[in-house]
């Protein structure tokens, strides 16, 4: 349906505004969000690069989409330390503003 190149494209814009939500931001939860993109961004390329792979493979290659899952457990795990953290730095300090905090410790 689509061609490589294509979802290739929508994959690295993707990380580019991610990558520009993690850099330009100040708010912690935005920034969760922004590595969130950046790691779907992955994933496309990962299913893309795994579907393209597996046309000529015997059946039952699925590499793409297993890399894809593990991905995905990554970020699920990286999205509950980092909202649990976003919390206990919420209750202690009443922000989440990066400046804020980084002037905390000076």
């Amino acid at each position: 349906m689509f061609s490589l190149p294509s979802i290739l494209y929508l994959s690295a814009l993707l990380f580019c505004i991610g990558t520009y939500g993690v850099l330009a931001r100040r708010n912690i939860l935005i920034v969760l969000m922004s590595l969130e993109l950046m790691l779907n961004a992955v994933n496309i390329a990962l299913v893309a690069f795994g579907r393209v792979h597996a046309l000529g493979a015997p059946a039952g290659e699925h590499g793409g989409q297993i890399f894809t899952l593990m991905v995905l457990a990554v970020a699920a795990a990286e999205a509950s330390i980092g909202l649990s953290l976003l919390l206990v730095i919420w209750r202690r300090w009443q922000s989440i503003d990066l400046r804020t905090l980084c002037r905390l410790n000076n």
